[in-house]
């Protein structure tokens, strides 16, 4: 395995290059090694796919320390810094969070609001921008330049939470830049004038999940590029996708 502070190094200036990064979803040491071989210059690491793979399913269902080897055997695989999914932080202080963390290799985190564990609640904005804060100070004083995806599901809640739920989601996805996010990533992002919103509101790379075939509802991948987000992944659509291709391959095997 690299030396983590160097690929974290690299990692970070990636994300500040002002280039777009395609960081596909992977879930095993197989898919990595398909991004890799495929030419891509880094991953993610899914929460879903994974929590698919494992058989717990999503929604921090999984236990922490068998997700966390799972993650390391993915990090050794290859040779592509990767960001992992903690979803909320597993109930864990953020200084424990990271330090785990960086214990598989992982050289970025993606953190949401939204509390599976606490029947799904939604963080408080200072809340969660305390969070992010908290794993940045950590990540900083272990020396690792380690990238924090600060997520917010402000648009997946919606107008049952929210008047304005966009509105919601800049006011969020500012704060986390505030606290030290150096991606964000506005989960729900309905069309490509939402998508120009949330890319005007910060400095940091806004994260978009697309499809690998049918693409974005924000748009395709010159689209996106156009409008200035800077970072695309995959989360569970590239698992369900080959999925479906491989339900209809074997159907073709039923007697």
């Amino acid at each position: 395995m690299a030396d983590i502070t160097e690929t974290a190094r690299r990692f970070a200036e990636a994300h500040a290059s002002g280039d777009l990064l395609v960081l596909p979803t992977a879930w095993d040491a197989w898919s990595a090694r398909l991004v890799e071989s495929a030419g891509f210059s880094g991953l993610t690491i899914g929460s879903h796919p994974v929590g698919d793979a494992l058989g717990p399913g999503d929604g921090e269902a999984m236990d922490f320390a068998d997700y966390m080897q799972a993650t390391r055997r993915i990090v050794e695989a290859v040779d592509l810094p990767a960001s992992v999914d903690v979803e909320s932080g597993y109930g864990l202080a953020p200084e424990e969070l990271v330090e785990r963390v960086l214990e598989t290799g992982a050289v970025g985190i993606n953190v949401e609001d939204t509390v599976r564990r606490e029947g799904g609640r939604l963080r408080e904005r200072a809340e969660h921008a305390d969070y992010i804060a908290g794993a940045r100070a950590a990540a900083d004083a272990a020396g690792v330049d380690l990238v924090i995806n600060g997520r917010t599901d402000a648009l997946v809640h919606g107008t049952a939470l929210f008047e304005d739920p966009l509105a919601e989601a800049v006011a969020r996805i500012e704060l986390l830049e505030e606290a030290g996010a150096r991606s964000v990533y506005p989960v729900g992002l309905p069309d490509g004038d939402a998508a120009r919103s949330v890319v005007a509101a910060v400095s940091v790379p806004v994260n978009v999940t697309a499809h690998p075939v049918d693409g974005a509802k924000a748009g395709s991948l010159e689209e996106l590029r156009a409008i200035g987000v800077r970072r695309i992944s995959f989360g569970p659509l590239w698992q369900a996708a080959l999925a479906e291709t491989s339900a209809q391959q074997l159907a073709a095997w039923r007697g």
